[in-house]
């Protein structure tokens, strides 16, 4: 196995076991796994493949799923990923005001968990 496949393979062990760090947080809020394992990797992609960073990014997202109900974290998401396109459909996306305060919404609970898991 290459090294780059072991690396791979021990940073979604750490990212499982992370997550089961996080299991009475998991409890009280609905996000599935496969959720949550991507938003791990994702925050890890941006933030560093450690083990530190990957214990950051399990708080964060459990303090986000604490804030955030799972279907409006979907919501704001799917708006974010929509407003990235290009032509009349991703404009329409950009300049509805209730898309910007479900996005809104996403951006404080992310604020609040990066303060509550990095900062504090």
């Amino acid at each position: 196995m290459s090294r780059r496949r072991v690396e791979a393979a021990a940073l979604a062990a750490l990212a499982l076991a992370g997550l089961t760090f996080g299991a009475r947080a998991a409890e009280e809020n609905d996000y599935p796994t496969d959720a949550r394992v991507d938003y791990v990797f994702a925050c890890m992609a941006a933030n560093g493949q450690t083990r530190e960073n990957m214990q950051k990014c399990a708080c964060s997202l459990d303090q986000l799923a604490a804030i955030l109900p799972y279907d409006k974290y979907v919501q704001a998401s799917t708006i974010l990923s929509m407003r990235q396109g290009i032509g009349q459909r991703s404009n329409e996306f950009r300049q509805t005001k209730i898309f910007d305060d479900k996005v809104a919404d996403l951006r404080r609970a992310q604020a609040e968990a990066e303060i509550r898991c990095y900062r504090g």
